[in-house]
């Protein structure tokens, strides 16, 4: 029997991780863009119904592909999930077929009736979003009565006995403040704290520059993280705070194309969730191949799997640490993929922001906007129809 050398490093998990995986560990699944909500800051820019959404065979089909491809689990967002009509149907089929569900929602249809059924089944795991700890700071980005809708969609999942509720906040300057009343709001409700990054990506961009963490602020989340980190998840969120020093608690890398990337409700693939831009699209499920073909062919994603140079990063000492960043923020700020985040914790981002042209025109745009129209008062009634049902409500066609 011969034996590796004494010397011979293991390779460490996010090193086998950074050229790809035959099949991602988990993937986003935005299942529609249809939202009773218009937060300030949406990926995805949700708000109306795209007509071409994939249909509930497509669907199944779907999750068919990742039964067999051995997926972990899905995390399906939107716009809000839970309002297209087979959702519950969609949600019992994945989790027949052993793929695991993980659904982000508002809490617009968390009734009791519904909690109870996800509290029943040890498949599915529900974050509700929030991003104020009072109603004052989350109303302001996510609308009036969104915080109540929240809270009671929890009160509803504590009383199911649902247990593992994720509570998930995208970190602001507003509501970084409020991070120790966040973490007893999710205790209170027996739910875990989930913080993420605010990214300039949807509409996003639009709020980014305001909205986003203050130096300091970042500086205090990183000491928080570090203390709560074992009870605390972030999704690999804050790796390029890692640069102020001591890795925090992840992967610490860019996962996109490599074990993540987001199905969108067309079916389009795109290498990261946060990066929805033709730069970024790898193909459609409805491709040959289906999603497992565009996951193991695709150019778009064999190239974020090469190996990478770190550009002007390679060369800073805390490389090793950051990776860079985050793609997404990078490319939606106008910065260069192989330069510093625009978040860098040594101040390299901030120095390249500050060359950008005042009004956006250098800043790439998001694909699509599904962001409804801002309704203005008529002084008489329209002599037609809107064209569709789902130009007048995104809600149309949900059962309740």
């Amino acid at each position: 029997m011969t034996t590796a050398p004494a010397d011979a490093r293991q390779p460490r998990l996010s090193e086998l991780f950074e050229a790809g995986l035959d099949a991602p560990v988990c993937l986003t699944w935005e299942l529609t863009y249809a939202c009773n909500l218009a937060c300030a800051h949406c990926l995805s820019s949700s708000g109306r119904r795209d007509p071409r959404e994939l249909t509930t065979a497509q669907a199944k089909a779907v999750i068919d592909e990742l039964e067999a491809m051995q997926v972990f689990y899905v995390n399906i967002g939107g716009g809000e999930p839970t309002v297209r009509p087979d959702f519950w149907e969609l949600l019992d089929y994945a989790t027949a077929h052993h793929v695991g569900v993980k659904f982000s929602t508002n809490g617009v249809r968390i009734t009791p009736d519904t909690a109870r059924r996800i509290a029943a089944n040890d498949y599915v795991d529900v974050q509700v979003s929030l991003d104020g700890a009072t109603p004052e700071v989350n109303d302001a980005l996510r609308g009036p009565g969104s915080y109540a809708t929240a809270l009671r969609a929890l009160t509803h999942l504590a009383d199911a006995g649902m247990r593992g509720v994720k509570l998930s906040v995208v970190c602001t300057r507003h509501n970084i403040p409020q991070i120790d009343d966040f973490k007893a709001l999710a205790d209170r409700f027996g739910a875990q704290l989930r913080l993420t990054r605010l990214r300039p990506s949807g509409r996003g961009a639009d709020v980014w520059d305001e909205l986003r963490p203050t130096a300091g602020q970042q500086r205090e989340l990183y000491a928080w993280l570090l203390d709560h980190g074992d009870s605390v998840l972030t999704g690999d969120s804050f790796f390029h705070l890692s640069a102020y020093g001591r890795s925090l608690p992840g992967l610490n890398l860019c996962g996109a194309g490599r074990v993540v990337c987001l199905i969108d409700p067309v079916g389009d693939v795109y290498a990261c969730p946060f990066a929805i831009h033709d730069e970024f699209l790898a193909g459609n499920i409805r491709d040959a191949g289906g999603f497992a073909g565009v996951w193991r062919a695709s150019p778009v994603l064999q190239r974020l799997r090469a190996p990478q140079t770190g550009g002007a990063c390679r060369s800073c000492g805390f490389y090793d640490s950051c990776k860079g960043g985050c793609m997404a923020a990078k490319f939606f700020t106008g910065l260069p993929l192989d330069g510093p985040d625009p978040e860098c914790v040594r101040g390299f981002g901030e120095e390249l922001l500050a060359g950008r042209a005042t009004d956006g025109t250098d800043r790439p745009r998001p694909s699509a906007d599904h962001s409804r129209p801002v309704l203005v008062p008529l002084t008489r009634r329209p002599t037609a129809p809107p064209v569709s049902a789902c130009d007048e409500s995104p809600l149309s066609g949900a059962r309740p």
